[in-house]
């Protein structure tokens, strides 16, 4: 019987080319944590997270109590293996945040085995439906960029092919980032798609001012205006708002994005396939959304590798787009492809997750 041999896990840390700050964190590095699973038909499936910390608490968590679920396991059996995982005694002490990321890994990896046997990049068989994807940058808007800083990042970016870009908003002074958005507006012209991303620092009355300024400059989304579990708060804020709002890379399950979606809360689901428990779930909510008409951007907290494969398996027709990061292009055997703000997908079996032997030895945490 085809099993599961060896688990192992290990942990790289890749220097960003610049520092960055939002409204919550400043960092200078991004961590990937990695499980690799080994099967008897001689097959590693990989998969990963991206976080600013607590990487280690992963990798402990599928050592301590995913591992001894997953050996001798089918891996063919993924959601038998999900459902396991899921309400193992992990269930009472997480089920979201850690002990969802940890099951994300796993999941992640036993899809990219799936692929692999079947001989077909993990888009194609999900259904193929995509083999292009817009994409929007989000690498060039941070709030520790002064003025000049940011808004040559931001038409670099333009000039690179994105029509698309994203600035962080959400600092200490509202008048501040008005002044940032018009400045950006003004500098990329009518034409470019520009989102702004808060990073939950807002309040409803805060957001609820600030929304109209920021129409002022065709502000095509608003992104984690408020707390990410205030569902009741983003249904009031979408209910006056003349701009779409955005969410969901700090929503952990398919229970609570249902729950944003019922209560008319999210007009852009950003489901994160890093953040949810898998690829598994990742569909779960996927799905869901696209029956009630949200549009599904996911959040890059792969940077890019795992969502390129998910969008253009089950995307709706439009839009197909999804958040550009290339914070870890170094990582992977073949990472993800970008030409004038396209993402080109795959030919390879497997889900893009595979790491270099060489990223291990520049990247790999002590």
């Amino acid at each position: 019987m085809l099993k599961v041999d060896r688990v192992q896990t290990y942990i790289l840390k890749v220097p960003l080319a610049r520092p960055i700050a939002d409204s919550i964190y400043y960092r200078t590095h991004w961590h990937v944590p990695v499980v690799e699973i080994f099967t008897s038909d001689g097959l590693i499936g990989t998969g990963y997270s991206g976080l600013w910390a607590g990487e280690d608490l992963l990798c402990q968590t599928i050592e301590q109590y995913i591992k001894p679920i997953l050996l001798d396991c089918d891996p063919r059996r993924i959601h038998e293996i999900w459902s396991k995982i899921y309400w193992s005694p992990l269930h009472w002490v997480g089920r979201a945040g850690i002990a969802h990321m940890a099951q994300s890994m796993v999941d992640i990896a036993l899809w990219d085995l799936a692929a692999q046997r079947a001989g077909l990049p993990l888009w194609r068989l999900l259904g193929g439906r995509h083999n292009r994807l817009n994409t929007y940058n989000t690498d060039g808007g941070w709030l520790n960029f002064d003025l000049d800083t940011l808004i040559n990042d931001i038409t670099e970016k333009v000039d690179a092919g994105w029509n698309r870009v994203k600035m962080k908003v959400g600092g200490p002074d509202n008048s501040v980032d008005i002044q940032r958005v018009q400045a950006v507006r003004e500098a990329i012209g009518p034409d470019i798609t520009l989102m702004v991303d808060v990073n939950q620092k807002w309040d409803l009355i805060t957001a609820q001012r600030m929304i109209p300024h920021l129409a002022d400059y065709d502000v095509a989304w608003v992104e984690e205006p408020l707390h990410p579990d205030d569902i009741i708060g983003h249904a009031a804020l979408i209910r006056k708002s003349s701009i779409p709002i955005a969410l969901g890379e700090n929503v952990y399950n398919a229970e609570t994005f249902a729950a944003f979606i019922a209560f008319d809360a999210v007009d852009i689901v950003q489901v994160d396939v890093t953040r949810v428990a898998g690829i598994t779930e990742w569909l779960r909510v996927a799905q869901a959304a696209q029956q009630q008409s949200r549009w599904v951007v996911p959040h890059a907290g792969d940077m890019c590798q795992i969502h390129q494969h998910l969008v253009g398996g089950v995307g709706a027709d439009s839009p197909v787009m999804i958040e550009y990061i290339p914070w870890a292009l170094d990582v992977f055997e073949e990472p993800v492809v970008v030409e004038q703000g396209i993402c080109i997908l795959p030919e390879t079996p497997g889900a893009s997750t595979r790491v270099r032997a060489e990223a291990r030895k520049l990247f790999a945490s002590d």
